[in-house]
């Protein structure tokens, strides 16, 4: 039996269903250059936003409600939590619900491109934790077929970096850069985990008919997850242009490409580019990856992404100057 807030929750769902005001996200989103939300969007309450230009069915489709001028909800920082099998998401500035299974949601805010802006942010780190990727606060940028990470909170130079990039470089993102695994990579931890779930199943049929089953052997780092710093080996993390722009307000580049490298940003008198330990590489990386649920399973899958990036992708601290030679430094180290 569903309880008072769960069937509340379904009935806003089925409420907003029915609503003109529409946003879908296809696979091809986050490629797409076409898809842009700014005030203009706003403008009609009937319009619909969406992507018509993949034939692949949406990620996810939003069902947008425009309020007046005031708060929407009392909670003042983002909240993001999962009840009745829907994730609930609220901030002074909107309210909106997401049906995983069904995907499909809808959206209650003010007319202000931020509040949609901070729920799509929100769903793809969602989407993301399953795929072995995530959002981080980072510059990407793709020159010779490589893509190229530029972390740092505000004030690092992201934005310089990217005002400085020479013409054959294409910026995916000055603000906010979506990683995800490699494909192939995802499918072969579906069957590691499909095969260990066999052995176990195994095991257990083996200790009821009293066969000694031998003590399971727990997970051993590779050799080379344990090298500060490994050699360069074959991409296994790609990154997307995306929709979200930071100071110079444009959209990425309808590109993707291998990561072929992480730079953390300091600044200073010239242009170098330093070791960085595995340990101080991952605790640097999970202090700018953006997450908001309240949900230990996606958060431990977020960790694990990061591990798993750092043993995979050369991470460095890139000191610079804002000077456009350090673009020749940039492009040094990759992996592949």
């Amino acid at each position: 039996m569903e309880t008072g807030n769960c069937r509340r929750s379904v009935l806003l769902t089925e409420k907003f269903e029915n609503r003109n005001s529409k946003i879908e996200i296809r696979k091809s989103k986050l490629e797409n250059r076409n898809s842009k939300i700014d005030d203009g969007a706003f403008v009609n309450r009937k319009s619909k936003i969406e992507n018509r230009e993949s034939s692949a069915p949406p990620v996810f489709s939003l069902d947008v409600e425009l309020l007046p001028p005031g708060p929407v909800s009392d909670v003042e920082d983002v909240r993001v939590r999962l009840e009745c099998g829907r994730w609930l998401m609220e901030r002074g500035d909107f309210r909106a619900e997401w049906d995983p299974e069904r995907r499909r949601g809808w959206v209650r805010q003010t007319a202000h491109p931020y509040a949609i802006d901070s729920v799509l942010r929100i769903l793809h780190t969602l989407l993301l934790a399953r795929q072995g990727g995530f959002l981080v606060h980072a510059a990407s940028a793709i020159r010779d077929g490589r893509a190229f990470l530029l972390a740092g909170p505000s004030g690092a130079g992201k934005t310089t970096l990217a005002r400085l990039a020479p013409p054959d470089v294409a910026l995916l993102t000055d603000e906010v850069s979506y990683v995800r695994a490699k494909e192939e990579l995802q499918e072969s931890e579906v069957r590691s985990q499909e095969l260990e779930a066999r052995s176990e199943e195994g095991g257990g049929r083996r200790q009821e008919a009293g066969v000694r089953s031998p003590s399971r052997v727990p997970r051993v780092p590779s050799a080379v997850s344990r090298i500060p710093n490994p050699e360069p080996r074959a991409p296994a993390f790609e990154a997307f242009g995306t929709p979200f722009a930071g100071e110079l307000a444009r959209l990425g580049e309808n590109l993707r490409a291998p990561v072929g490298a992480l730079y953390f940003l300091a600044q200073g008198r010239e242009n170098r580019i330093e070791p960085v330990r595995e340990a101080d590489a991952v605790r640097a990386l999970l202090q700018n990856i953006l997450f908001f649920a309240e949900d230990a399973e996606l958060v431990r899958l977020v960790f694990e992404s990061a591990f798993d990036f750092v043993s995979r992708v050369p991470v460095r601290r890139l000191v610079f100057a804002p000077d456009a030679r350090v673009w020749e430094l940039i492009g040094t180290v990759a992996s592949g």
